[in-house]
């Protein structure tokens, strides 16, 4: 079974120190006892580090050597429009999970009123799921959760590729709009934009299409916001990975 690995603030002189809730799931849920050992990631690198000793809320670890950490295959971007909180949150543990690297809530036309000053103040709470996704994934490096944004903003993006969701099905099949395997490199960056519940209106189709944008379904059905971009991430995350 593979340890469990966590993220810590920073690694200095050979020692770490895990705080917060953290911390206390380490002493309280998995009775963790002096001698222990686990993963750390000071989200740069990773390493075995063994438990010296406790103090008031933390727990000190003694780095042992570090670790190879895996990187994802490519850089992938996931600018998605605001959808109801508890399916926004289930999509970001799951990009964060499928190793997306960064993730920015989209003011869209049809978004529900009210979500943007709500995101504002669930931002701690974002990159608290964000991190539990990534330790549980067994990341090195935390995503980035950017502020709520206004789509014409975000269609400004430098990525190597730049897929606009578009329940329409009238763009290209996913899999058809991708550059050809040998092609594909690590280094390449790919940005996805997902729309909101009630779907894109036709001005911001058009904005993204002038953009450079290209437009890409993921099929015949008509998907929920929470399901397109976990689909589109998989499949671009895959794609990627069997490049060669």
């Amino acid at each position: 079974m593979a340890r469990r690995r966590f993220f810590v603030e920073e690694v200095r002189e050979q020692r770490a120190v895990l705080s917060g809730e953290a911390a206390d799931h380490l002493r309280r849920v998995l009775r963790a006892r002096t001698g222990d050992r686990y993963e750390l990631s000071d989200n740069r690198c990773v390493y075995l580090a063994e438990i010296e000793g406790f103090a008031r809320g933390e727990v000190l670890f003694r780095i042992l050597q570090p670790l190879p950490g895996e990187s994802p295959p490519l850089r992938l971007v996931l600018k998605a429009a605001l959808v109801k909180f508890d399916r926004f949150e289930w999509m970001i543990e799951k990009a964060t999970e499928l190793g997306v690297e960064q993730i920015t809530p989209v003011i869209a036309a049809r978004s529900e009123k009210g979500l943007e000053q709500g995101a504002l103040k669930r931002m701690e709470r974002w990159r608290r799921i964000a991190r539990e996704a990534s330790q549980q994934a067994r990341r090195v490096r935390l995503p980035e959760i950017h502020p709520p944004a206004q789509f014409e903003t975000t269609l400004h993006d430098c990525s190597t590729c730049r897929y606009f969701l578009d329940e329409s099905r009238t763009g290209t099949p996913l899999l058809e709009a991708l550059p050809p395997a040998g092609r594909r490199r690590r280094e390449d960056s790919v940005a996805v934009l997902v729309g909101p519940e009630g779907g894109w209106s036709e001005a911001e189709r058009g904005a993204a299409g002038a953009a450079g944008w290209e437009a890409v379904t993921l099929g015949t059905y008509v998907l929920r916001a929470e399901t397109a971009a976990t689909a589109a991430i998989a499949v671009l995350m895959n794609a990627w990975m069997a490049r060669t």
